[in-house]
């Protein structure tokens, strides 16, 4: 198990495998690094290394949750890449991942080969908003990982139809844990959640189109669900106009987030790799 110690002293757990170009893959807002256990299969070639946040999966929970923040994470990303001697990289993010994409190319720039980001934008649709605070910080009343995979296909079946069971009950398990006693448990700290109220509060948000622009000179991808509640046609566009060279890529039968194994999320990946080495 591959751990690193952060400037703040929190031991944070990732994965590094493969051989070849180096590849920074950063999961969304309570995920972790099984988030890309679907694309792991089509990066061979590549040395994959997957970061779990500070808070997530098998990383340490941090004292002060709210350093559950994008810029504290860009820095943790920045700190993985000094700790394994990596001076640039390409970076593919999931949801949040994309956010702090943006957040390493602004605070340290040159530290980015490339980006791929994962139905995200600098503009983020409240309704998707809405939703993920629904669930955030609370583990759903379920008793085990097989309930959970059917209470996922039932609640996403307009966002992706089709998707079998098995794919759920792989996503249930790398999102919650069975209790000895029965009912799942969060692989995130639920702080997570106070995190989030509590910068909201401050009124004190990063302009992410700034960060964005960061990434000028820099190879890009969106890879964007058909049917997204966090990241609009509209939004691809402007992403587009600001960023002319920028791969698009929309995924049918998917809402947030795709899997990343679908053939247009894989064509829009690889494109971005080829351009970004």
């Amino acid at each position: 198990m591959a751990r690193f110690t952060t400037s703040d002293g929190l031991s944070l757990h990732y994965e590094d495998a493969g051989a070849g170009a180096p590849v920074l893959c950063l999961a969304g807002l309570t995920r972790n690094s099984a988030d890309f256990q679907f694309l792991l299969p089509h990066l061979a070639g590549y040395r994959v290394i997957r970061l779990d946040y500070r808070g997530r999966g098998q990383s340490d929970h941090a004292a002060d949750f709210m350093s559950y923040n994008v810029l504290r994470e860009a820095q943790d990303a920045v700190e993985l890449l000094d700790h394994l001697g990596l001076e640039r990289t390409a970076l593919i993010g999931t949801s949040r991942g994309g956010l702090v994409a943006m957040a390493m190319a602004h605070a340290h720039p040159g530290r980015l080969s490339g980006a791929v980001f994962n139905d995200i934008g600098p503009e983020v649709a409240s309704e998707g908003l809405a939703r993920i605070m629904d669930y955030v910080g609370r583990a759903p009343d379920l008793p085990d990982l097989d309930a959970c995979a059917r209470a996922l296909r039932d609640a996403n079946q307009s966002r992706f139809p089709g998707v079998p069971l098995a794919r759920w009950r792989a996503q249930a398990e790398a999102m919650f844990a069975e209790k000895p006693g029965g009912g799942l448990a969060l692989r995130y700290d639920a702080r997570l959640r106070d995190a989030l109220i509590g910068q909201a509060g401050t009124g004190d948000a990063p302009d992410l189109w700034l960060m964005f622009d960061a990434l000028r000179d820099l190879p890009l991808a969106v890879i964007r669900g058909a049917n997204s509640d966090l990241l609009s046609a509209q939004t691809v566009a402007k992403m587009k106009a600001r960023h002319p060279g920028l791969i698009t890529a929309t995924v049918p039968d998917r809402g947030h987030v795709p899997f990343l194994d679908e053939p247009q999320a894989l064509g829009a990946i690889h494109a971005l790799l080829d351009r970004a080495h």
